[in-house]
This record gives structure tokens, sequence and C-alpha cells, in this order.
């Protein structure tokens, strides 16, 4: 195929012209933006935000009225002392002793923190008792830290402290808590810098082995302007609203993987128009116009995916879809302009240790499509069943915290070693995340059943007192959930009265996130995505087909997620039992985020299979070769991705962890599973329909159908079979 003079004016090839006729502009610009980039990246980290606001939410108004009037409490989770009394428990005069002391170290470890023992808080002593009356302990709201990620940064290490070596008879006291246990010990884990080291080590090694000479450099060389100078639109974007610390995650792992993909397909490209005879700055030309246009619809998909979470009343996850955003634009722009500067100036001699033109189809894949197309129904059907079996969880998926046991895997062993002491003793894990409910000074808050409600004299001020339930089971289980319906039923008998703390704040979240006008900004999102589908496959059953698979691929991810950790089938992997439910947060972050990424692998797909039909092969071998020219691209591509998303899990935060394995099996999946098996299938099985584009589509669009240069008559399957124009109808 060979483009006109009027081709090589226009799109891409007309901003890869003026690129090189611009070249030192446009190099020099890119590197002062990489330099600013790296100094807004070191400025930025003091600028962003570790707070998960939920403004307008009942339980967040109540959880910041708390704060205000008591300087701590509300959504930030008590600290808990345990302590394991002597023989005779409080009414040993060895206990009471024991147990004061304890108090008193507490007391003066925290100032400023409300504290509540059953020495301190007599009428409701039995609620922090185990029924053996051995175990107790002491409660305690540290005022946060809100500089930092953890808000007990500087309460927890003075509590411990404190309390290293004391013992209560011949028992030790432990320090536990909803956040020790989330924050997976102090030194575990890895640093943003670091995750990104080692995933672009393992993105070398992958290009390595697809270039095999110096080109391997150039993908990372794109990533590396574009990371650094995604940040500068972050660090401006602080000034203007809240942005979340984790976005510095997203926008490393995912830039990386998102330039390397875009720079792959204009390399690859450029590489097969130079196999095919080209000079040096046809070819680019050539790639700019073909590949280019490619990179430029995936990088505004998946720049419009990300606005699913852009457009949430969530403050910190709409940081991320706004950082998200950037990272596509600045990568598609570094690849149309950077790119083919360096191609145009040295991309021959890159090809160094190569001695002859390298393949530019793969054999490989060339057969995996091959077959697929002989045997499009049962590739199809083979694909949908497994697709079935992975979706099949997703029925049970809950929402909510991870369970303190799952997150107690990473924790300190200090921190286990307490929640192994409220459990065993039948305490059990509820109270690390009590709800806080603010009602009047007067007032009193009945104890449901099972439930244990406290309440104490030193939890008054201002006219307002704070009492504070919860039951055995840990609040993210069916049970846990049951009794903050059960204290919001008795909370609603007092006028007046206002339930906070976490577990109520959780509720509001999955409100504010999953409820409200959530669906109508997806439907605007498809609706979008589709039509610029349509614009640059020129096709209306493409594009359907596309967003059909994706959303197959993405409830695949969730079914994974739920197995994996909601079930806990694999997630010993980490170390880790079930979790119980999937953190709030992750299924949106996780469809924002994958929607565009696997939105990228088929556009790519289907851009050139689209070529091929236009340049008269049939639709059995526009797939073939579709797929043999793009196969080794995506696949390589979503390795690299892969390898990055595994990168994210060595966080120690469950949480990421959770997103980590979901974005991970989303794309190989995706990538695998549903481009190399089942959207070559359909394709060869829908034939000339693929490319239905009625009249009025046309007009709204103002685009034309594409009309092979020749007859369609060659298919690969030498099989007997209807023409593509009866085997569809």
């Amino acid at each position: 195929m060979s483009l006109s003079e009027s081709e090589y004016s226009r799109g891409g090839a007309a901003i890869a012209r003026w690129s090189i006729a611009h070249r030192w502009t446009v190099i020099v610009a890119w590197l002062v933006l990489a330099l600013a980039g790296g100094a807004a990246a070191a400025q930025a980290g003091s600028r962003l935000s570790f707070t998960f606001e939920l403004p307008g939410q009942p339980a967040y108004e109540t959880n910041e009225k708390i704060v205000r009037s008591f300087g701590s409490g509300g959504s930030n989770d008590p600290l808990i002392a345990v302590v394991r009394l002597p023989d005779g428990g409080l009414e040993s005069s060895a206990g009471r002793d024991g147990l004061r002391k304890v108090d008193a170290l507490v007391r003066d470890a925290a100032p400023g923190a409300r504290t509540a023992s059953a020495l301190s808080d007599t009428a409701h002593a039995s609620g922090y008792m185990s029924k053996d009356g051995r175990t107790t302990f002491v409660i305690v709201y540290p005022v946060p830290d809100f500089t930092s990620d953890d808000p007990y940064t500087k309460a927890l290490p003075a509590l411990e402290k404190s309390l290293a070596g004391v013992r209560v008879g011949a028992e030790p006291v432990h320090v536990t808590g909803a956040s020790v246990l989330a924050a997976g010990g102090s030194s575990s884990g890895n640093s943003v810098l670091v995750e990104t080291i080692l995933a672009g080590v393992a993105a070398l090694v992958v290009l390595a082995i697809v270039f095999g000479s110096l080109l391997a450099l150039l993908p990372l060389l794109i990533a590396a302007i574009a990371i650094p100078t995604t940040f500068v639109g972050i660090y401006a974007l602080t000034y203007a609203t809240t942005m979340s610390t984790l976005v510095q995650n997203i926008v490393a792992l995912v830039g990386l993987g998102v330039a390397i993909d875009y720079a792959l397909l204009v390399v690859t490209r450029w590489r097969e128009e130079k196999a095919a005879g080209r000079a040096n700055r046809e070819a680019v030309l050539v790639s700019a116009s073909t590949a280019g246009s490619s990179v430029v619809f995936s990088g505004i998909t998946v720049t419009v995916s990300l606005a699913a979470l852009a457009l949430t009343t969530v403050p910190f996850l709409r940081s991320i879809g706004l950082a998200g955003m950037l990272i596509p634009l600045i990568s598609v722009a570094v690849s149309i302009t950077l790119l083919p500067v360096i191609l145009d100036a040295v991309g021959s001699r890159l090809e160094w240790p190569r001695k002859r033109p390298p393949s530019t189809v793969s054999r490989l894949w060339t057969a995996v499509a091959t077959w697929v197309v002989r045997h499009r129904i049962a590739a199809a059907s083979g694909a949908i069943a497994l697709m079935a079996a992975l979706l099949i969880p997703v029925f049970s998926l809950q929402l909510g915290e991870p369970k303190a046991a799952a997150q107690a895997t990473t924790a300190s062993t200090e921190a286990r070693a307490g929640l192994k002491a409220l459990t065993d003793s039948g305490i059990g894990s509820g109270v690390l995340r009590p709800t806080e409910i603010l009602i009047p000074s007067g007032s009193s808050l009945d104890a449901p059943d099972r439930t244990t409600v406290i309440q104490p004299e030193s939890w008054n001020r201002g006219g307002m007192r704070v009492a504070a339930g919860w039951g055995r089971e840990d609040a993210s289980s069916d049970a846990g959930k049951s009794t903050l319906a059960q204290l919001r039923k008795a909370a609603a008998a007092i006028p007046g009265a206002q339930v906070g703390g976490s577990p109520a704040q959780d509720g509001d979240f999955i409100d504010a996130l999953y409820g409200g006008n959530l669906w109508i900004i997806i439907t605007v999102i498809v609706v979008v995505t589709f039509l610029l589908l349509s614009r640059a496959l020129r096709s209306v059953w493409l594009p359907v087909k596309a967003l059909l698979l994706n959303a197959v691929s993405l409830a695949a991810a969730f079914g994974v997620l739920t197995l994996v950790w909601q079930e806990g089938h694999g997630s010993s992997v980490f170390s880790s039992p079930a979790t119980g439910a999937v953190t709030l947060w992750v299924p949106l972050a996780a469809f924002a985020l994958l929607f565009g990424l696997s939105m990228d692998y088929e556009v790519f797909i289907l851009s050139r299979i689209n070529e091929e039909y236009a340049a008269g092969h049939g639709t059995d071998e526009a797939v073939v070769r579709g797929i043999g020219h793009t196969g080794r691209l995506v696949s390589s591509g979503a390795l690299i991705l892969f390898l990055a998303f595994v990168a994210l899990g060595g966080v120690p935060q469950t949480d990421v962890k959770i997103l980590s394995t979901g974005l991970a099996a989303g794309i190989i999946i995706d990538a695998t599973i549903i481009r190399g098996v089942l959207a070559p299938a359909l394709v060869s099985l829908f034939g000339r329909l693929n490319w239905w584009l009625p009249a009025p589509a046309q007009r709204l669009l103002r685009i034309r159908p594409i009309r092979p240069t020749t007859i369609e008559s060659v298919e690969v399957s030498p099989q007997p079979h209807a023409p593509d124009s009866q085997r569809h109808l």
C-alpha cells in the first residue's frame, strides 16, 4: 500500500513533516519540559493530599465535626493497646494496677488524645472486657497528623515506645489498629521510584527481545520524556484542586506502559515500511500517517475513559482521573512529534547490531490468527466459555475495606500480635473500626443486641458527646454491616444524633461513587467512545463489538479480583488470606484505566485489519495479516503493562495490591483471549458486515465507508463455507 502526496500532507504525516523541519525546536522544547517535570515532581510531593474527602456526605460531615470539636476520631480509626490481665482480672489488685499504669502511659505518650478503658469508663466496663475477664484494651484516638498518609505517623511510634517492655503480670502490651494493619509495616514495600525502575528494567528486557537492537531504548526514551512532563501538569493542578498521592504511582507506571505502547506502534510500522524498501524519510512519514493516526485515536480514547474518574464527586479519585487524562495526551504528543524526528535523524543507526532487515510479521501470531479464522466458531465459543467462567464470581463481589486479618499479613509483628489477642479472646476485630455517633450531652445511646457501645463521660465537649459502637466481627463483613445498620437505627431514636466513623463513611463512599450520576457519566463515555471509534474505523459494527468485548474483558478482571482477593483463591501468593471484600474505589479505578488501555489494543488491531481490507484482501486474509502485523506489538505492550502493574503491587498497602492484581489480570486477559482469539474470530464470522456504515452515520460522522481496491475473494480457510455476502445474512 502506498500513500499519495495528499496523504503525506495531512494528519500525522503533516505533523511529522513539520516536526522534522523544526527538529531543534521540538527537541529543545521536550527536553525543557522533561527537566521542568523532574523539578515539578520533586516539588509536587509536598503538595499532594493524603486525605479521602467526601464533601456533602453525612458521615463525612459528621466525622469532620467530630475532629473539629474533639480534635481526633471521626474517620480516623483508633489505636488499641491490648492488655492481658493476670488471674482474677480487674478483681485483682495486680490487674487494676497494671491497667492503671497502661492508662497513664497512653495518656502521656499521646497528649490531647481521647482515651477510654474499663477503669476510666466504669459505667461501660464490660464493653472493654473479654468473657473470661482476662483480656482488655485501652482505646486511643490520638490527634491525627494530616501532613502524612498515616494519620498516626507521630503518635504510633510514641505510643509503641512508651509501652515497649511494659508487662501486666507476665504478659506484654500490644499496640494495634486498623491504620497500623493497613499500612503494612513501616519498612516494607517499594517507593514510586523503585517501582518505576523495576518496571523500566522489565520493559527493557521485553523491548530487547522484540527489537534485538538499540531501538529497544527508543520507547523507553519516549516514556522518559512523557512521564516527567506530565508532572508539570500535575504540579499546576495542585494549585487548582486536591491531588492524591496515588497519582504518582498511576502516572509513573501507566505512563510507562502507554508511552511505550505508542512508541512501539510507530517504530514497528517504520520498520515495516523500511523493510518494504522505502527510503527512511518516506518510512517515517508513512508510519506517522498510519500508526500515528492510530496512536492519536487511542490516546483520545484512553483520555475519554479516564473522564469517568475525573467527573466523580470524590476528590481523590477525581485527581487520579485528571492526572490519568494528562499522561496519554502527553504520550501521544511526544510520539507524533519527537519520535519522528529521532527516527528521521538516527533511526537507521539504532538498528545496530542487526545486519539484516528484521521481519515485521510474527509467525506465531500469524499461525494463531490462521487457526482462529479456520475454526472461528470453535475459537469464539471456547473464548466465550472461558470468559463466562471468569464472569461468574462477579455476581458475588462485595465492596468494602479489606478485613483486618488480610491486612495483618504485611503488618508489623506487634500489630499482628495485638489483633490475634483481640480475636483469640473473643473481643473480635470489630473494635478496630468503631462507628462513632455524635449525640447531645444529656443523651445516652442504647446498645443493640450483640453490639458493644461505650460513651465515656470524658468524651463530652461543647454540649455534644461521642459514643462508639462495634460488633465482634470485622466492620467489612456482612455481620459488621448489620451492626452499622443497627447502630444507625438506635441513633435515629435520639434527636440530633449524627452517625460517623469509618464504617459509616464507607457506606457513604459507595453511595457517592456508584450512585447518582455515575451511570450517566459512563453512558456518555461509552457514546463518545463509540463515535470516536466509528469515525476512526469507518464502521458501526466494529465499535459496537469493541465496546462489548471491553465490557466482557472488564467483567473478567473483576471476576479475577473477586476470586483472588475476596474469596482468597490465590491470595496466598501475596501471603494474604481472603479479604472478604474488594476495596471500595478499586472497581471504578480499574474500569477507567482498563477501559482505555484495552481499547488501545483494539484500535491497533482493527486499524491494521481495516488497512488490509481496504487494500483489497478478503475479510479472513485481512484478519490474518492484521493480527500477524500487530500481534507481537500487542502482546509485547501488554506484557510491559502487566509487569508495570506487578511492580505497583510491590507497595505494602493491601488496597493497592488489589488494584494492581485487577489491572495486571485485565491486561493479560484482554491482550490474549479477547484481542488474540475472540475479536478476530468475531470479525471473521461477520464478514463484510464489519464495515457496515449506514448513510445517516456517514452524514453524522462526515466519513465514507471503506471500499476495497479489489473484489474481496481470497479466504484463508481451505474449508468450504459461505461467502462473506451470505455468511451474515
